[in-house]
């Protein structure tokens, strides 16, 4: 079963969708930075309900059915957005799944612990993805002004990562355009918990129909190791 949620963050609308079985354990599923709550998502809670979860998937402010729009949302807006998620769906056993961007705000949001596990595919870890951004700050993926490099450089990655405490598993293409892959090596190095690293030979960081089959195959009962 499938329920719309509107939640309220800070006096504006977020939207969410929730995936129930009547399962004790939740996945929550934060999409990338120029994505939404829809397609592959959908077929990721589909997946994580066959596999014995509830999930719940929901659209960052900016994106999709939420309030404001893209060049407004920042990783702080972002981390807002998940603990008011978390807050509204609360489980005995959570875990997060975040692409890209998505996967920075997981594991700022789980550390300290507030999840039972992270889960990330092709992660923004160090701000040094968004390097190309830089100099176009005026576009409308970054919004009008400087704000959004403010805020993501108020977030670096090491600092949060000292204090996860939960297992972690990162999937990311070897050939990946956006995100090098060096920075989950990077990641996985300073992450001090329990950290499984997995490469994919020809992926990019939008990852093929059989790359995606695959992560799946991986993640569920990943999960049902480290969640129990």
């Amino acid at each position: 079963m499938q329920t719309r949620h509107e939640l309220t963050v800070d006096g504006e609308q977020l939207v969410a969708v929730h995936h129930e079985t009547g399962s004790d354990r939740l996945l929550v599923f934060c999409h990338g930075f120029v994505s939404d709550k829809e397609g592959s998502y959908e077929r990721r809670c589909e997946r994580a309900v066959a596999a014995g979860y509830d999930a719940v998937r929901f659209d960052f402010r900016g994106c999709g059915e939420s309030d404001r729009s893209f060049g407004e949302q920042t990783l702080s807006t972002r981390i807002a957005d998940l603990r008011a998620v978390l807050s509204a769906f609360e489980y005995p056993t959570t875990a997060l799944f975040g692409s890209s961007f998505g996967a920075s705000v997981a594991f700022h949001v789980g550390a300290p612990a507030a999840v039972d596990a992270i889960a990330a595919r092709a992660p923004v870890t160090y701000t040094r993805a968004f390097d190309r951004y830089r100099s176009d700050a005026g576009s409308p993926v970054v919004g009008p002004d400087d704000s959004f490099f403010t805020d993501l450089d108020a977030h670096p990655f090491e600092p949060t990562a000292a204090d996860i405490t939960v297992p972690v598993v990162i999937f990311h293409g070897r050939e990946d355009e956006s995100v090098p892959v060096t920075d989950s090596l990077d990641a996985a190095a300073v992450l001090p918990t329990d950290t499984t690293l997995e490469l994919y030979a020809g992926e990019g960081h939008r990852f093929s129909e059989a790359a995606e089959q695959r992560l799946c195959e991986r993640l569920f009962p990943w999960l049902d190791r480290v969640c129990g």
